[in-house]
């Protein structure tokens, strides 16, 4: 968390010393901060930023996709004369322990639309999800593992 405080204060100067304050300008500022924090690692001593940082930009354009995605398959239903639900609710079985691994993974799921996280099993083994879309439960359930709850589980471990 200090890196990124550090990454965040020359990202700062940087936009002070240039005068000019927008996003595009910040965002430069960030990559040079994290360009010299990189180069600068060894005397920071052992940190995980540098390998979360970019795990969590990864992640970010990993849920705008599958945001876009769902949104236009829901979209589609709803404009198109032929319905193409097939509603169900499957369980899923967690690798998630936590308490915020499994709050972060079963919020992303009710973000995207045509999933609703329903509930967590007493022993917080088995998320149930309502979905829109559950042709094949099973490929739903791979889907939602190796996708969301395997991509939270590098960004939260």
């Amino acid at each position: 968390m200090k890196v990124f405080l550090w990454n965040l204060l020359l990202a700062l100067m940087w936009e002070a010393m240039t005068g000019r304050t927008d996003a595009a300008n910040l965002l430069l500022g960030f990559a040079l901060g994290y360009g010299i924090l990189w180069w600068l690692r060894p005397l920071l001593g052992t940190t995980q930023y540098f390998k979360k940082l970019p795990e969590s930009i990864r992640f970010t354009f990993f849920f705008l996709r599958e945001l876009i995605h769902s949104n236009f398959r829901v979209a589609w239903d709803v404009v198109t004369p032929k319905s193409r639900r097939k509603p169900g609710i499957i369980a899923i079985p967690l690798d998630a322990r936590s308490d915020i691994e499994i709050t972060f993974l079963a919020n992303l799921i009710t973000l995207t639309p045509g999933t609703l996280s329903l509930d967590v099993s007493d022993d917080r083994n088995v998320l149930y999800v309502h979905g829109m879309f559950v042709e094949d439960p099973q490929r739903m359930r791979e889907q939602i593992k190796n996708g969301f709850e395997r991509r939270v589980l590098e960004l939260l471990r």
